[in-house]
């Protein structure tokens, strides 16, 4: 198949993994706590102690590690003194690696993709153990969805398809009132792929 020259990344906002992003990123427990301070907006090591039921030094020494590497930072603006440590999810996207930022490590990216894949089939797990108390109606409360589509597209509609998407997740999310008391966390995951895999 012939390269494409004028094709765009498909996340083209989205900044490369360094090597401490991706080393980070691959702790199994480290993903919980930054998926975990998204969830909150922002969050203090006592906060995610007890919604991850790990003790709250542990929690520090991994909110430590997540900002050197630059996955979260300090968010002041939510500290109610000056020793009050309080986190925040750094703003924008970022991937493993792509043609135009190939990864140095690649047996860390193959790693942290396995990682990722697995956190993907354990949410995928929990989605289709809970569809059938929807689906009979013992469940009225939507927690959870499974979507499939094939389209005929070129390359280019592809990404045209997936910069909407994010686009559209930003905007909602930026649009979210965070003082709503209904509000859920919801974990987001979008796998594509085309018929020559």
């Amino acid at each position: 198949m012939a390269e494409d020259k004028n094709a765009k990344p498909v996340h083209p906002d989205a900044k490369p993994a360094t090597t401490a992003m991706m080393k980070a990123y691959a702790h199994p427990l480290r993903r919980r706590i930054a998926r975990a301070v998204a969830g909150r907006g922002h969050a203090r090591a006592a906060d995610l102690a007890a919604d991850l039921g790990i003790p709250a030094n542990s929690i520090s020494f991994h909110l430590r590690v997540l900002a050197a590497a630059g996955l979260i930072e300090e968010a002041p603006e939510h500290a109610r003194d000056k020793r009050d440590r309080v986190w925040k999810s750094v703003e924008g996207s970022w991937n493993v690696g792509s043609p135009e930022h190939p990864i140095v490590d690649e047996e860390l990216g193959g790693a942290l993709m396995h990682a990722l894949a697995d956190d993907h089939l354990e949410m995928l797990r929990k989605v289709m153990a809970w569809a059938p108390e929807y689906v009979s109606g013992r469940d009225p409360v939507v927690h959870g969805t499974f979507s499939q589509a094939n389209l005929r597209l070129n390359e280019a509609e592809f990404t045209e398809l997936e910069s909407r998407i994010q686009q559209a997740i930003r905007e909602i999310g930026d649009a979210h009132d965070p003082d709503d008391p209904e509000t859920r966390v919801w974990s987001l995951d979008i796998i594509a792929a085309d018929d020559t895999l």
